[in-house]
């Protein structure tokens, strides 16, 4: 069934004749946008978390299938271009959390809690509640001292690897100018041509078979410092910062997602992927609009193609993953970081404007922000917590109370002349 709310919208009626070409179009950008702009961010947060290259690998497959089986149901189902992606936020938070107790393995079971906590936010209403009612203030600074670590990677790099990472930036700051939305793909391009040259001049040798992608099962430890330091941070940010916006960005071109599908196909892509290293899918937000707009099909009726076609490309996309991270091991040290950082600055930049927005609760945000940026560990807990704990309290505190109206005078005056 559809769920448009475009039926008998003469726009629709009178739109020009599009061929299927337009929407597979589409659906091949959306994914190409979609894995290049961030899969380097999806590999720095695995690594961080105690993967090793092998794992990173199964867990960057994991999230494209999940994403494109999810997207191939969703959308045949409602004829509605739901499209999905990896949490990219949540990627940023596992990079900047770093190993947590229990190593890899409670990584990945504080993966399958984030997952069935998805699940159930799609059945609680109260609990999708709980989460919306988080101010964006706080939630946006937390999500943006998360990022500041990653975006400072590429200065830091700097002096590490100069020779591969100055062209990467100087690459990726003319397409801002000219092509924004292939900026991170050209950048990444340049420093697969970097580090294919060192591999040479340094001759060193790939491994070919590491090449193959293959499926890395992990059994799941459950450790508390896990599901309170990265699963209770990786729901939050993925809702906040992914789930939310992307339903409002679907409401503004008129569809209504269907809100307990999406999030238990969602919710349940996460908690399989995560035996393979999988993270988090969700709603995509940003990428969204490339299917979900009339660029995509005059009729919003034909735009399901798109997301349908996005699914498809993942699946394809997914065969390479062995490939990018054989790659990025053997690239100089700094140029993962590198791509990865200049990929979240837009996020950090949009997230701290967001932050800072509301004047009367800047020194909460600022204060969410710095502790989320410290990256400090207290009881084997990450940064990311505590910030959002300390945003909460403080802005509770800083609260301006409210100043109640002037007392209107109520005495009798005196007596109206008869």
């Amino acid at each position: 069934m559809s769920t448009t709310t475009t039926d008998g919208d003469p726009a629709v009626d009178s739109a020009p004749e599009a061929g299927i070409g337009q929407p597979i179009g589409a659906g091949i950008v959306t994914a190409l946008v979609g894995f290049t702009s961030s899969f380097a961010v999806v590999l720095a947060g695995l690594t961080a978390m105690g993967a090793t290259a092998a794992q990173a690998a199964s867990g960057l497959l994991a999230v494209c299938v999940t994403q494109a089986i999810g997207m191939l149901v969703l959308s045949r189902r409602y004829r509605m271009p739901i499209t999905l992606a990896w949490s990219t936020p949540g990627a940023a938070l596992l990079a900047s959390t770093g190993a947590v107790a229990g190593g890899w393995p409670a990584a990945v079971g504080a993966f399958v809690v984030a997952g069935l906590l998805i699940v159930l936010t799609g059945f609680w209403q109260r609990l999708g509640a709980l989460i919306a009612a988080i101010p964006v203030e706080i939630a946006q600074a937390m999500l943006a001292g998360v990022l500041l670590p990653l975006c400072l990677a590429p200065v830091k790099a700097l002096s590490v690897s100069p020779a591969v990472v100055v062209p990467v930036i100087l690459t990726w700051l003319v397409l801002q100018k000219f092509a924004a939305r292939w900026a991170v793909l050209a950048a990444f391009a340049v420093s697969a041509i970097g580090a294919t040259i060192d591999i040479v001049v340094t001759h060193r040798s790939i491994d070919a078979g590491a090449l193959i992608p293959r499926v890395e099962l992990v059994a799941p430890h459950w450790s508390w410092q896990a599901m309170i330091g990265v699963a209770l941070p990786l729901y939050v940010v993925t809702m906040a910062a992914q789930n939310i916006p992307g339903t409002a960005v679907m409401s503004s071109f008129g569809y209504r997602i269907p809100w307990r599908a999406a999030m238990s196909v969602t919710g349940i892509g996460t908690v399989l992927g995560a035996f393979a290293g999988g993270h988090a899918i969700n709603l995509a937000a940003i990428s969204a609009a490339l299917s979900a707009a009339p660029s995509a099909h005059p009729d919003p009726r034909r735009r399901w193609v798109a997301a349908t076609t996005a699914g498809l490309t993942y699946l394809l996309l997914a065969l390479a993953s062995g490939a990018l991270v054989t790659l990025v091991a053997a690239a100089p040290k700094g140029v993962l970081e590198t791509v990865a950082g200049l990929a979240l600055i837009a996020t950090l930049a949009a997230a701290l404007t967001a932050a800072l927005a509301v004047p009367a609760h800047r020194n909460a945000a600022a204060l969410t922000f710095l502790v989320a940026a410290s990256g400090v560990t207290l009881l084997g807990i990450g940064a990311a917590f505590w910030a959002l704990t300390a945003g909460l309290v403080v802005r509770r505190l800083l609260r301006p109370t409210p100043v109640p109206p002037p007392p209107s005078d109520t005495r009798p005056g005196p007596a109206a002349p008869a």
